[in-house]
């Protein structure tokens, strides 16, 4: 490739106005697009590294506050008012009709049950019997691969390692906390330390690859359904027969019908997630709040599960096995998504649990309101009337 091609970098101050603008200046030399918009921003450039490269602007999301929310948890308790990235019209007003319904019928209990992330290493061997072997010198040096691992990071904590062989391939799944990040990264390293440290202590040579794809880093696993990846968060509630009649105009007896008619769909269909639509307040929620976009599709992977109760009123539970959440670190501290953070009382340390607990309840207050909304035959109406399409 010639110089003429090569998008315009300056390795001491690339993350400044004036190359911000060198570059727009070389796209649209390339291409023609004006990037007037994209080119208009508030947020310093200098801010940025660590977040992006070969920086050109800032495409902006429109937010609308769904809420207030009732949440009774162990991390998030009060009334909260949810920031939502999103240009799908309607999605905000959704999320405040459900929302309505949840505080009418006392708010929704939130229970975060545990949280791992992992990293996967796979180990090869000449045989099978390699491999075992292998497995059980692991179990008995767990202590020491632990402290191997722990020397990389002053937060992330080893909490067990989960193990499978395959032909002569031993898998790894090492699970840490990691505070209030994420930890993608984290794992990454202190795994890549404890292999090293078992590779040089290990009586016969090894060879392996970091991630062997069982941590299924940004996709969507039946593993992370039964071993939670990120926070595995339980939002509940019973809901009122009169209330739902009263706002949603449906019957319970109907939702109850509905509900186990929708299930046996997404069974079928082999769907992530068996409610109504759990990634579109994750993702706006994630937007919002600097979380990794990409995460969606883990995050957005559950249960849902209802019970219609003997009085006629309904309960209803989502529970998130892979939700993965910051508070703290990567874009959670960029000027408008920490605002947004803290519009929510969670930007920093110590508050990961307590977003966990906010996306959970978010999560279930959309999915009860475009569920009655299909029952009561004002979802497609009220795109019309309020979304995209409007023609």
């Amino acid at each position: 490739m010639t110089n003429q091609f090569k998008v315009p970098r300056n390795h001491e101050l690339d993350h400044t106005n004036e190359m911000a603008e060198k570059r727009r200046d070389f796209l649209r030399e390339h291409t023609h697009a004006h990037l007037k918009y994209t080119g208009e921003f508030t947020i310093p450039p200098e801010t940025l590294p660590g977040n992006i490269e070969n920086f050109i602007g800032i495409v902006q999301m429109p937010v609308g506050v769904a809420g207030p929310v009732q949440i009774n948890g162990e991390h998030a308790n009060g009334l909260f008012y949810i920031p939502l990235a999103t240009t799908e019209g309607t999605l905000v007003a959704s999320y405040s009709r459900g929302m309505r319904v949840v505080n009418e019928c006392g708010g929704v209990k939130t229970t975060v049950v545990e949280g791992f992330m992992q990293r996967a290493p796979a180990f090869i061997f000449d045989d099978a019997r390699q491999a075992r072997d292998f497995g059980q010198w692991v179990d008995e040096h767990f202590d020491k691969i632990k402290a191997a691992a722990e020397s990389t990071t002053n937060i992330g904590k080893l909490s067990h390692i989960h193990q499978w062989s395959e032909s002569r391939n031993r898998y790894l799944r090492f699970n840490y906390t990691t505070g209030d990040a994420a930890g993608q990264n984290m794992v990454g390293k202190a795994t890549l330390a404890a292999c090293e440290w078992i590779k040089s202590v290990y009586p016969t040579p090894l060879k392996y690859l970091l991630s062997g794809n069982m941590d299924t880093d940004k996709k969507h696993s039946q593993l992370n359904m039964l071993y939670s990846r990120g926070k595995r968060v339980i939002a509940e509630i019973v809901l009122k027969k009169e209330v739902l009649a009263n706002v949603m105009k449906v019957d319970t007896r109907v939702l109850d019908r509905a509900t186990t008619l929708a299930n046996t769909g997404a069974h079928m269909a082999g769907a992530a997630y068996n409610g109504p639509h759990s990634a579109n307040g994750i993702a706006s929620l994630f937007i919002a709040t600097g979380q990794d976009e990409a995460n969606v599709v883990e995050s957005h992977a559950g249960i849902l599960n209802h019970e219609l109760l003997p009085n006629g009123d309904f309960y209803l539970s989502v529970t998130l096995p892979s939700l993965i959440v910051a508070t703290y670190g990567g874009g959670t501290g960029l000027p408008t998504q920490k605002e947004c953070l803290e519009l929510l009382g969670c930007y920093g340390k110590g508050k990961a649990n307590k977003f966990a607990e906010i996306v959970a309840a978010t999560v279930l207050a959309g999915d009860i309101s475009l569920a009655c909304a299909v029952i009561a035959g004002d979802w497609v109406s009220s795109h019309d009337k309020m979304g995209r399409n409007r023609v």
